[in-house]
């Protein structure tokens, strides 16, 4: 998808907020073919272990993926979305306006006090997608305490993200050399990548003010640490988790799962 999406005029100018979320999702999976996949097993994972009708926190939401695949899902799921990016938020304000299941939350995740502005004090499931790779090492561990306060006694967290094992060199280098690789041919067939889309929602009337606001917030692209995913077991572990491992991975990303 190479053009931006449309805006209507319905008294007021609006985006067209599904045109908005499938460009997302199109640009996203540039990056992550197998990104898809990684939702549905994160869904079965919230089935198998907290049912179909959970109360779930979407961490770092951007345009709420998650919360629309887990809606479409099961219907009777509610869902907390919480994230700082003023651009994401709007698409996701836009696309579930109307949905009593859906509460949005600005909240900045460095900030100690964030989750006193949550609905909930307590969730099924808290998930995440692609986004805890911006935040470095300590205080990645930092919020991982702070959720395994809010997740409750037999609930879940997965955080589905780029998890590098360093102990493997040549084997990163080849994986990632393949995928750059399809990335180039995907691109150069129009594809858009992260700068491009941006772009794109800098030119949109609506987004225009809060793509300049987010990136005033963020910079261009902010980039954390990426621990290996037996770093990851480890700290939730230690935070309060009871059992933590991988329940899916690819060659780049895996979605570890911490049960309470």
């Amino acid at each position: 998808m190479t053009d931006a999406p449309t805006t209507t005029t319905t008294g007021t100018t609006g985006a067209d907020w599904g045109a908005w979320q499938e460009s997302w999702d199109r640009q996203q999976e540039w990056y992550m073919p197998d990104r898809e996949e990684r939702f549905r097993i994160m869904l079965d994972m919230v089935e198998a272990l907290v049912g179909t009708a959970p109360r779930v926190l979407d961490l770092a939401c951007g345009t709420g993926s998650i919360t629309a695949r887990l809606l479409a899902r099961f219907p009777d799921a509610v869902s907390t979305g919480v994230d700082l990016d003023p651009a994401l938020l709007a698409i996701a304000e836009g696309t579930f306006a109307g949905d009593d299941r859906v509460t949005l939350v600005t909240a900045d995740l460095k900030d100690p006090e964030w989750t006193a502005r949550l609905p909930y004090d307590s969730y099924d499931a808290v998930l995440t997608a692609t986004a805890l790779h911006w935040l470095h090492s300590e205080p990645l561990a930092t919020l991982y305490g702070q959720v395994a306060e809010l997740v409750r006694d037999g609930g879940v967290f997965m955080n589905a993200d780029h998890m590098i094992d360093d102990s493997t060199p040549r084997i990163n280098a080849a994986e990632r050399a393949r995928r750059h690789r399809g990335m180039d041919q995907a691109k150069a067939a129009g594809a858009l990548d992260w700068a491009d889309w941006w772009q794109l929602a800098a030119q949109d009337p609506v987004l225009a003010a809060p793509t300049a606001r987010r990136f005033e917030i963020y910079g261009e692209h902010a980039e954390g640490d990426m621990p290996s995913a037996a770093w990851h077991a480890r700290v939730l572990r230690e935070k309060g988790f009871g059992e933590a491992r991988a329940v899916w991975c690819s060659p780049s990303d895996t979605l570890l799962l911490a049960l309470k």
